[in-house]
């Protein structure tokens, strides 16, 4: 598609902002061989923004069975080699999650159908039973829940999350958890034990503590001030928790990130991290479109400061610098963030790392113990 025709399509899909959606266009996915474009024929209503019940998208949740659900990755800039994740799509419609383009390799929009379109997938604790019992398998921390938040809304119903700590408390498998959901709190009766084991470590993913921009932001996670209760919360059961806040936005969120920070320790954080904002494949075109739309005086601003510590693009996928970014801006960043680590006390706590857990005690349930040779 043309950048002509992508932003006439953008003007003409901008009035259709939906209540409770993070994306307003749903824009084909970079691998199919159409493009539509939506046009106005005169005959719509103009009077109607898109709140009205009727018109507002609907999350559809498709139930499948996975071949496969471990995945691995040899990311030196990712602190754990393995991910679980029991859900496709993430209905809590971030704007600017990193995992959007996935949802291209489904023939789908990663746009509005990224956060309408979920898949279920229904046999996520037995193929995890399955992977860990294998003899080639080798113990290693798990993080649960990276491209989709595993406690996303329709987690309630399907428990394919808590199913999965289950299956990994009976192994005695480390697990690594990252989410802006409450819901975790449901599950704090299997994770409570395994932390006393040093087998699980949560961290809750902070953007702002802005109300009026969370909404729009990531517009169906928990609000802010619920997010650093769950924190409180799951340290208050003796379980690891730190704080990531991510993604770090230039001119919306950058300054929140000593307050954010604060607020995390004073609440019990016991380690912290930071990301910024990454904008790859339709993502970029998904977060320019929003931003048109709720930070209009901003946009040009935003954009120019992303390209500055991205050498001049919207994502600089490097290794080692796609997540902290480079430039002036970027050293400015780190080292406030340096700053605050150390006045706050997180210097010796910094960062989820599988470090902090033990993988001594894994097993396979019902295979004998091979006694030591010394």
């Amino acid at each position: 598609m043309s950048l002509k025709t992508t932003h006439r399509s953008q003007r003409l899909q901008r009035d259709q902002v939906h209540k409770g959606r993070g994306a307003s266009l749903n824009l084909e996915g970079r691998f199919e061989q159409w493009q539509r474009e939506a046009l106005d024929d005169g005959w719509s209503d103009h009077g109607d923004s898109g709140d009205n019940e009727a018109t507002r998208p609907a999350t559809i949740v498709t139930e499948e069975i996975a071949k496969s659900i471990l995945s691995s990755n040899e990311s030196p800039d990712i602190p754990f080699r393995y991910s679980v994740n029991p859900y496709r799509g993430c209905e809590h419609g971030c704007i600017y999650c990193f995992a959007r383009p996935t949802h291209a390799y489904l023939g789908l929009s990663p746009g509005l159908d990224f956060e309408t379109r979920i898949f279920a997938k229904t046999n996520a604790p037995e193929l995890l039973r399955a992977a860990l019992s294998k003899p080639g398998y080798c113990c290693d921390a798990i993080c649960l829940g990276i491209n989709t938040d595993a406690y996303q809304p329709c987690e309630r119903e399907y428990q394919l999350t808590r199913r999965c700590i289950e299956v990994a408390a009976e192994f005695q498998q480390p697990l690594m958890m990252i989410t802006k959901s409450a819901l975790i709190e449901r599950d704090i009766d299997l994770l409570a034990p395994m932390a006393e084991k040093k087998l699980v470590q949560v961290t809750i993913s902070i953007t702002t503590l802005d109300h009026d921009i969370s909404r729009y932001l990531e517009p169906r996670t928990a609000a802010p001030a619920r997010r650093l209760q769950t924190l409180q919360t799951l340290r208050k059961a003796g379980i690891p928790a730190g704080v990531l806040v991510a993604p770090v936005i230039p001119f919306i969120t950058d300054h929140e990130l000593e307050k954010i920070l604060q607020a995390a320790r004073e609440r019990g954080a016991d380690y912290a991290g930071y990301g910024l904002l990454r904008l790859p494949w339709e993502l970029k075109e998904l977060f320019r479109d929003w931003l048109h739309q709720h930070f209009p005086l901003k946009a040009a601003h935003v954009l120019s400061r992303i390209h500055a510590m991205r050498s001049g693009r919207d994502n600089d996928p490097r290794f080692g610098s796609r997540m902290s970014g480079e430039g002036v801006y970027a050293e400015l960043l780190s080292r406030r963030y340096q700053a605050a680590c150390r006045r706050l006390g997180f210097e010796r706590k910094r960062g989820q790392s599988a470090d902090n857990l033990t993988k001594a005690l894994f097993r396979v349930p019902g295979m004998p113990i091979q006694a030591s040779l010394f």
